[in-house]
This record gives C-alpha cells, structure tokens and sequence, in this order.
C-alpha cells in the first residue's frame, strides 16, 4: 500500500535525522541606557521573550534553558533569563510562549547567546511501532556526553541589533533542531542523540505565530478591555506573586472566547467574569502579536480550573481507543497537581456522567459523546496511585477539553458543492494511523471511519484548488463519537505543496564537487556521492530526491536576503545575502574544503525540482 510505502520511507530517514524543528526566540527589545554610552541611566525599555517549536519526530525534549544572554558592541553582557526554566520543545508546534520580560541597557548588540542544561534532559523518540523510547545516551559531536552547551550567534549585516530608549525592537533567535540532532536507532531499545546546536538571528521575522502567554493574573481594566498578567513560563510555578519574568498587558475584543472554571463565555461577558476573578488567579492567554501599535491581543483566555497545573491531575493527547467512557491517550504529557510534568505514552481516562465537556474556540457546553477516536483532548482529573501502571486518569468528576485536531492525508476525493474533501489519512497529531481503533465512531459498523476513505466535511472553506493527489493537512474536530460520517470537520485546510519544506542532503564522504552549478543566482546540488541524507519533507512528509528525475537546485527568495551559514570546526559563518554567500563557498571549495551536508527550508517547486529558501546551512569538513 502507498502508507505503508511513506512509512518505511520516513522509518529509514528517522533513524537518521528524527526531528525536523525549528525553535525560535522572539525577542522585542526597548532600550534602557546603562551609562556605558554616556553615564545616563534615566531610561528603560522592555524586552519580551518569546519560544516557539515547529513540527517534529520527537515525542518529548524536555532541556534546561539556564540563560539567554545578549553582548553589547562594547563587550557589556546582558542577562534576560531571570532563572533556569524547563522546556519540552516536542510540545510546542506553530506557537510562540512569552519567556520573559525585562529591561536592557541601550547600545549597538553585536552577540546573542543560549545556554542549555542536558542534565535532567527527558528526550523520548518514536520508534517504528509508534512506541516512545526514552533516550539515555545524549552526546556531542566527539563522541562526549552532553551536560551544557552554549549556542552563540552574531548580530552582524541586516541583523544588527540597536536599542535606543522609547523605541522598541524585536529579534528573533532560531534554534534549529532539524540540523542540531540526530537520532541513532541501530539498536531501536536504546537510541543514542547526537546534538550540535547552532543559533541563528533575524530581525525581521515572517508571520509571527500565535503566541501562548502564561502566569497569574495581576489586574483586570473592564473600561479599556485589557487585563494584565504576570509571566511565568511553560511550567513555572503559578503560586504567588513574584514578578521575576516580567508581566504583559493583554488586549481583548467581543471575538475574545473565554473558559473560566470550565463554562464558556465571549466578548464582555468573558471579560467581566475575569474581572471578578481573585488577583493571582492561574491565567494562559493564546492570541496575536501586532505591530503598529505593538499590543498582544486574546483570541482565548483560560483562567482558573480551567487553567493546567492548578488543583487537578492534567493529560493531553490524542484518543486513539474507546470503550464506553473509558479512552486511551497516546502521548499524554501528565501535569500532576503538584506540579511536577511526567510523560507516559499511553494514559487511560475514565469519564462519567459528571464530567464537565468544553471545545477550544466555543463557548458552548458537550457532553461525553462528543469524543471521539483521533481527537485530542486536555483532560484534568485525579490520577489513580492505586492503580499498577499509575497511568490511569479518573476525570468521573473533572473536565475535557476537545482542542484543535490535526489530521494529515492524500486527497482521494473533492466536491467542492458538496464541501467535503475523503482522505487516505496518513497521520492523526502525528501519529501513524495503525495505532488508532475506529470501532463505534459510526452510526453503525459499516459507518465507522476508514482511514483510507477519511470523510472530511469542510462547510465554509473555498475547495477549488483542492485536486485529487493533493497532500492536505487539515485542522478541526473529529465528528462525535457514533455519529459518522462525516469523520471530522475541518476548521482550515493547508495544501502541504504548498507549505515550508526542510531539505536535508549529506555526502558520504564529504564532497569536493558537491555542487553542479554554484552561482549567485542558484545553487544546483550533485546527487553524486550522497550518504542516508537526500530527502525533502513537507509536513512530515518525505520525498527521496533520488526519485525526483532531476538534480534539486536552491534558488533565493527575490530580495536575496535571508539566513545563510557556513559551518566548519563548530564556527559559524552567517551572511544574510545570497551573493555573498555563494562567493564564500566558492572560494573555500577553491582551497580544496569539501562539503559534508546541505540543510535548507523554503517552498519546494515540485515540477521544477527546486527550492526558493531564505534559509541555508552548509558544513564544511
């Protein structure tokens, strides 16, 4: 069968580079003089910290970020990170979480540096079951084990960094895991990572993602439709009133849609009843950054019970069995009351005519019927200590949220009067369809969901591009349980085509002649040689350029500007203009330097074999 196909295909490449991520620190600076200029220091500015991850292979990758410095042109060093915070970066796809906000002295900034804590790291990879593996082995490029590393990036060209005060700034600071891990499973019951991280800076980032804001809520002002929150980041604390990462002010609007103590409200109503909310009330915010002027307006307010890490066991993922009201969740990330985060691959709920049903984005009230197989859900609870495994969650008296699902797939059939698109699935929030049991979902047996004929109903979206052969992902609900087809409903619907693809070519051994044509116009890469690595992937989707009918070529975006790096003996060369870059690789090549890997992202041109990038990485050997 063709999935079976794509999933032998990915099997092989995962073993080999595992998680395509790109972490990205959002950074809005106003300057504060520090007197290293000119002795004043009456003025001060904010700096807000924001950390994003884009869609990978890793189930959990769990690190310490111990600080997150910036280096003035005279040497001057500023810390921004108030304290050691945990991240999972395996959690956080297509969203920025506020890290923090602080003041910097004003000045010319010429460096910006991370520093991680791989100590106590929690990474767990897939295996070809679907099973998470937990990794124990987490060593460098020579072969050492990994305790810290630091990542250094200039702020050098169009990516110089000035602070003046009253005028605010923003950079971001990619940490690319795509390039920075590799994942050896030879053995598939202890994997080994590999990790050589590298950082890279731009200050004039695309489409800022949706932005997650967490911590306790300081003050509600009804009459300008704002409230304000204290930051404390992914799973700091909530207790208590200390201001250490900074606070935020948080803009609203009658489109705003509340879930407060687990009931729903919209617009004023929602606000108001945050109002009445105790000062230090536990608060996450999901909304837009804007520019303009620069504000963080709410799509979602959470706050309360409805809030993870308050007063009940919490567990997220995706339902991927149902008997009854007793659900199994595939990679539940388990948030106890206390506090402290475990993963578990597998969790087992347990509903009952009690527990409360909400969906994101809708102020309207379910009951238990509406979970279905493949949706993901939060759910918060009381986990069983009696039980043996320790893995089941008793949410009999607690509450489910439905949150948006993702589903992945080939179209077999579009009918745009109709508004459904049918699917043959390939992944549900990135897990492999084999571990999902469809049996109830329909009005009857022969109406189950078939995930090789996945009816998706798309009320409300435009379908006119959509062909059969297009690979989609898809963004919704899954309809409620015994109540298909349709199978889900689909909230908005991305032509994978047509999104950000990574591609990864490595050479075995490292090239002298990687390249057929190498100008400032197009690099054309030479297929000749290559190692495991000569892939492009869309979506988690992969495609062997081997197959591709001719040689891939990386052309620039029209401006020429973008990120483009040289490595070679852990330095990192950075240029943000395509020229310059290409002259650079042609000289080194000149002096006889071969080439061990290509990474690159952009828009891939199936036809035209070839990708308009804004983003290269290339190591030297």
């Amino acid at each position: 069968m063709k999935k079976k196909q794509i999933f032998s295909a990915w099997q092989r490449f995962s073993s080999l580079l595992l998680s395509f991520t790109l972490v990205t620190f959002l950074l809005f600076l106003g300057g504060c003089n520090d007197g290293s200029n000119n002795g004043d220091e009456a003025d001060s500015g904010e700096i807000t910290i924001g950390l994003t991850d884009a869609e990978g292979d890793f189930v959990s990758y769990t690190v310490g970020v111990t600080s997150l410095t910036l280096t003035k042109q005279n040497g001057t060093v500023v810390e921004t990170l108030p304290l050691q915070t945990d991240v999972d970066f395996a959690q956080y796809t297509e969203m920025t979480e506020f890290l923090t906000a602080a003041t910097v002295p004003s000045g010319v900034y010429t460096h910006a540096t991370l520093t991680l804590n791989y100590d106590n790291a929690d990474i767990q990879v897939e295996d070809a079951n679907g099973d998470a593996v937990k990794v124990n082995r987490i060593l460098d490029e020579d072969g050492n084990e990994v305790s810290t590393l630091e990542l250094t990036v200039k702020l050098t060209d169009r990516n110089q960094l000035t602070i003046v005060p009253g005028v605010p700034a923003h950079l971001t600071l990619d940490f690319d895991l795509a390039a920075s891990n590799r994942v050896d499973m030879a053995d598939p019951a202890q994997p080994v990572v590999t990790v050589q991280p590298f950082l890279v800076a731009d200050l004039n980032p695309e489409a800022p993602k949706l932005h997650r804001l967490r911590g306790p809520l300081q003050q509600v002002n009804t009459a300008e439709g704002t409230f304000r929150v204290i930051v404390r980041p992914f799973l700091q604390s909530l207790a208590g009133r200390d201001t250490r990462f900074g606070t935020l002010e948080v803009t609203t609007s009658d489109a705003t849609v509340y879930e407060i103590n687990g009931r729903g409200y919209e617009g004023r109503e929602g606000l108001n009843q945050l109002a009445d909310m105790p000062t230090f009330t536990a608060t996450v915010v999901l909304g837009d950054l804007k520019f303009n002027p620069r504000r963080f307006e709410a799509r979602e307010v959470y706050a309360g019970s409805s809030v993870q890490g308050g007063e009940m066991d919490v567990v997220t993922g995706n339902v991927i069995k149902r008997e009854n009201n007793t659900l199994t969740i595939k990679g539940g990330m388990l948030i106890r009351d206390a506090g402290s985060v475990v993963f578990n691959d597998e969790i087992t709920v347990l509903l009952g005519e009690n527990t409360k049903v909400t969906r994101q984005l809708d102020a309207a009230e379910y009951d238990t019927g509406a979970i279905s197989i493949g949706q993901r859900i939060t759910v918060f609870g009381t986990l069983d200590s009696d039980a043996t495994t320790g893995r089941v969650l008793d949410a009999s008296e607690g509450h489910v949220r439905m949150v948006l699902t993702t589903i992945a797939g080939t179209v077999v059939q579009a009918n745009d009067d109709e508004q459904e698109i049918v699917l043959d699935l390939t992944s549900i929030g990135r897990h492999r369809i084999v571990l999902f049991d469809f049996a109830g979902t329909g009005t009857d047996s022969s109406n189950d969901a078939d995930p090789d004929s996945y009816q998706v109903s798309a009320s409300g979206l435009d379908l006119s591009s959509i062909a059969v052969g297009t690979p989609l992902k898809v963004r919704g609900f899954v309809q409620a349980f015994g109540m298909a087809p349709a199978d889900f409903n689909a909230r908005s619907l991305i032509d994978v085509s047509a999104v950000r693809a990574m591609l990864l070519v490595d050479w075995q051994p490292a090239s002298l002649a990687p390249f057929e044509t190498l100008t400032a116009q197009q690099i054309t890469l030479s297929l000749v040689g290559t190692g495991d690595l000569h892939h492009l992937i869309r979506a988690g989707v992969p495609v062997d350029l081997l197959d591709a009918g001719a040689s891939p070529s990386l052309q620039p975006r029209d401006s020429g500007k973008g990120r483009y790096l040289i490595v070679e003996d852990g330095v990192l060369v950075f240029h943000s203009s395509f020229e310059r870059f290409t002259t650079d690789l042609q000289q080194r090549l000149g002096n006889s330097e071969a080439v061990k890997a290509v990474t690159a992202q952009g828009i891939y041109h199936d036809e035209q074999v070839s990708l308009t990038t804004g983003s290269i990485r290339v190591k030297m050997e």
